[in-house]
């Protein structure tokens, strides 16, 4: 695997991105990086154009969000005979060897798709993700998330999916199934794109020794109910274009519990509007998404029972209300 290309979107990042592009110009896995700039109003562009003259640096005119972003650094890098295609987010840096560790057991795992690695906060303190996890309650979860940066998770093992800010794709999966999907804009595009590799027959491996750092929520964190929005229009988007069939009804009955018991939350903290608008444009793409769900489960390649064994089946560690809620109903059962 001779050409790796890394992919950084970028949005108004001007205090970020240096520090992102200095820790991928040090990898010791070399590649050709390229950044894609989604309509920035400071100085991004003239930070990366001016100080990173061997960087490609594409432009585009608006905000595509990632899903669009990383697309468009996709595209390039697939045209250019790219074998392998990272991705990296621009509030983030790498450790020397992330890009070597991923790289070399994606090489030595011909059946493996996406290689993805142990993403801690900034400050090296506590765990951002170990890989991703789709629950029976139709909710993905980041594993590890919260938690002390320990040993617990230092083995190679199988997940379910990969964090789009700091993964390494195979470019022949890419062709196979398809980029990101830009109607998820920002948040689980990652996971959609998991699934799909998983019913396509393509595995995901987690190398924690392919370390990297982030800066959880610095680019979204300044715009008011961004979060909320992309959670209530794409959850649902997620569970119907991937879930099969013979799965449908057990999770469904769990989903709705959960997709109301967060919209009540929702109100609660005063965000009801931006949940309220991503369910309402959920509606006007799911004829879309029905479409998308019947040419993927077609080439479904895996067992269903395969999808149920790797799928989690309780309750995101985090979500402790609904836990209290379903102990609720089972006492009163």
């Amino acid at each position: 695997m001779e050409k790796i290309f890394i992919v950084v979107p970028n949005w108004n990042g001007a205090d970020l991105i240096a520090s992102c592009l200095d820790s991928l110009m040090a990898q010791t896995r070399k590649a050709e990086i390229v950044v894609v700039d989604n309509g920035s109003t400071d100085e991004s562009v003239a930070i990366v154009a001016s100080r990173y003259p061997a960087i490609h640096l594409t432009t585009l005119p608006y905000n595509t969000g990632f899903a669009g972003g990383v697309n468009a650094g996709i595209r390039y890098a697939l045209e250019q005979g790219a074998e392998a295609v990272a991705l990296f987010n621009n509030d983030a840096q790498a450790s020397p060897d992330w890009l070597k560790h991923l790289a070399h057991a994606l090489e030595a795992r011909p059946s493996y798709g996406i290689t993805t690695g142990k993403l801690l906060s900034a400050d090296k303190k506590s765990i951002d993700s170990t890989g991703d996890f789709y629950t029976s309650w139709g909710l993905p979860y980041p594993r590890g998330r919260g938690e002390l940066a320990t040993n617990r998770y230092d083995d190679d093992t199988d997940v379910f999916g990969a964090s789009g800010g700091a993964s390494l794709y195979r470019a022949k999966m890419l062709s196979e199934i398809g980029l990101f999907d830009e109607d998820f804009f920002a948040y689980y595009e990652d996971v959609d794109l998991s699934f799909r590799a998983q019913l396509a027959g393509w595995k995901v491996l987690y190398v924690p020794a392919a370390e990297a750092y982030h800066l959880q929520g610095a680019t979204s964190s300044g715009v008011k109910g961004f979060t909320t929005y992309q959670t209530f229009k794409n959850f649902p988007l997620l569970f119907w274009k991937n879930v099969p069939l013979r799965l449908l009804p057990g999770i469904l009955v769990r989903f709705k519990i959960a997709y109301f018991a967060i919209f009540f939350s929702s109100i609660r903290k005063r965000r009801a509007w931006p949940a309220i608008k991503g369910f309402l444009r959920m509606l006007t793409l799911f004829p879309k998404k029905l479409g998308q769900r019947w040419h993927i489960q077609k080439s479904r390649k895996v067992s269903v029972d395969y999808i149920n064994s790797i799928i989690v089946h309780d309750l995101p560690p985090n979500a402790h209300r609904l836990r209290k809620l379903r102990s609720f109903f089972i006492r009163h059962d």
